[in-house]
């Protein structure tokens, strides 16, 4: 049971996450062979200036070998 976090900044439309979710949902469903019922997308917005302590630190840094997809960027 997939459960995706997409964590960005504000400013997306609700167009642009709804393609976000159909296109991570589609993936997962093609990758990881589960049904569409099994995969759930939510999007959590963070204001820019509180990217490193709420998303940076614990989500990336914090977790540096969990990352599949590394950021090209470092705080």
């Amino acid at each position: 049971m997939p459960h995706v976090i997409v964590k960005l900044w504000p400013g997306k439309s609700e167009q642009q996450k709804a393609r976000l979710a159909e296109a991570i949902t589609r993936e997962v469903m093609t990758t990881l062979h589960y049904g569409e019922e099994s995969v759930s997308v939510a999007f959590e917005e963070v204001p820019s200036k509180d990217w490193a302590a709420k998303v940076y630190r614990p989500d990336i840094q914090d977790r540096w070998n969990t990352i599949y997809k590394k950021p090209g960027y470092r705080m």
